[in-house]
């Protein structure tokens, strides 16, 4: 999977140890990265759609984006990266043509 990042600020948290130590902790800090390794690690994301860490599509304001669990509350936040985005003939997206997303933030949007 090719990963991009939405800005600099959240490619040096997803980047630098240091960073995401700061800005996640230290155990937060390995969950995002185990949880990038396992973005890079497969072809499509449908591979990781039933994988610990509760991957889904996000609805209201938020769709069109996915997420996955960092901690109880925390989620990394990513897009596909696609024009025009993969959808099935229902209008659900289409996560076996997914090879490539942008990440857009790390947050509590609960």
């Amino acid at each position: 999977m090719e990963i991009t990042y939405e800005n600099r600020r959240i490619q040096k948290i997803c980047t630098e140890k240091k960073t995401s130590q700061k800005e996640l902790g230290k155990s937060g800090a390995s969950v995002l990265l185990s949880r990038l390794d396992q973005l890079r690690n497969v072809d499509t994301l449908e591979e990781l759609r039933f994988e610990p860490g509760h991957w889904h599509e996000l609805i209201g304001d938020r769709w069109g984006q996915l997420a996955v669990s960092l901690s109880s509350r925390t989620r990394l936040i990513f897009e596909p990266n696609h024009s025009p985005r993969p959808e099935k003939p229902d209008g659900g997206l289409d996560w076996k043509q997914v090879t490539a997303v942008v990440i857009v933030e790390i947050t509590d949007y609960h």
